[in-house]
C-alpha cells in the first residue's frame, strides 16, 4: 500500500488527549515546536480532530478560559483518509492542511501523512536527484499515445520516470490536453535529448518544455521557445 508506506505512525507522534485543557495543549505545542497536533481519545485509538497553536493563542489573547477542554477548539475532525484509500484522494483531502490523519481499516488512528512526505514521494517518482532531463509532451487523449511516445524514447534512452497531468480548461480554451512528463536517466547527452525531441515532434507530438535537472534550469519552454540546449544563457 503506497499510502501506508508514507505514514508517520502514531507511536512516533506528539498527540494531545481529548481531556487535556487548552493550557496543557498549548504547552505541548510550544514544547514540541509543532503548529498543530492530533487530538486522541483516552485509548489513543480514536482521532477526534486537530488542535492548532494559532487558535489557542487567539483564544488566550481574547482573555477566554484556558481551562476549557482542548476539544473546544478542535478542527479537521472529518479530514481523514484510510491506509487503503486511493492515492488521488490524498490530494483532494490534504490541500491546505499541514498533514492528513490516517485511519486503519477498522477506523482507528494509524498516523499522519505530511506534506513533506508526499512531496518527497513525488520528487522520487520524478527522479529529480538522479535524472538528467525532464521534458513535457503535449498530447490529446487518443488511445495508444503513451505507448507510441515511449517507443520513440526507448530507441535512444531508458526512461527514469513518467508523470501524467491534465491541463485545465482555462489553460486550453476548453480543449483537452494531456501533459506527459518524461524523466531521462543520468548520463544522457544533449545530443541524444535533441534527437528524442526531434523524433517526437516528427510524430506530431509537441514538446512544450525541457528542464535540465542537474543545472536546475529550464532550457526550453512555450514562454521562451528561443532558449534551447545550444544556448541556455540566451
Amino acid at each position: 500500500m503506497l499510502i501506508k508506506s508514507l505514514v508517520i505512525k502514531k507511536d512516533y507522534l506528539v498527540t494531545v488527549n481529548e481531556h487535556a485543557t487548552l493550557e496543557e495543549a498549548l504547552k505541548t505545542l510550544e514544547d514540541s515546536g509543532f503548529r498543530c497536533v492530533p487530538i486522541l481519545d483516552d485509548t489513543g485509538t480514536i482521532f477526534r480532530g486537530n488542535i492548532y497553536k494559532m487558535h489557542i493563542y487567539r483564544h488566550k489573547s481574547q482573555g477566554k478560559d484556558m481551562s476549557l477542554p482542548v476539544t473546544e477548539l478542535l478542527k479537521n475532525a472529518t479530514k481523514t483518509i484510510k491506509v487503503n484509500s486511493p492515492f488521488f484522494k490524498v490530494f483532494f483531502t490534504i490541500k491546505d492542511l499541514p498533514y492528513i490523519s490516517v485511519l486503519d481499516e477498522s477506523g482507528k488512528f494509524y498516523g499522519i501523512l505530511t506534506h513533506s512526505r508526499l512531496l518527497d514521494m513525488l520528487s522520487n517518482a520524478w527522479n529529480i536527484k538522479t535524472g538528467s532531463y525532464v521534458f513535457t509532451v503535449l498530447t490529446d487523449n487518443d488511445r495508444g499515445n503513451l505507448a507510441k511516445m515511449t517507443k520513440v524514447i526507448t530507441k535512444y534512452s531508458n526512461i527514469a520516470g513518467v508523470m501524467s497531468l491534465d491541463a485545465t480548461a482555462a489553460e486550453t480554451d476548453g480543449t483537452f490536453v494531456r501533459r506527459i512528463l518524461f524523466t531521462l536517466p543520468a548520463g544522457i547527452s544533449e545530443s541524444t535529448l535533441k534527437t528524442i525531441v526531434s523524433k517526437l515532434e516528427h510524430k506530431g507530438y509537441v514538446v512544450s518544455e525541457i528542464e535540465d535537472l542537474q543545472a536546475g534550469m529550464t532550457i526550453m519552454s512555450d514562454e521562451n521557445p528561443g532558449v534551447y540546449i545550444d544556448n541556455p544563457e540566451k
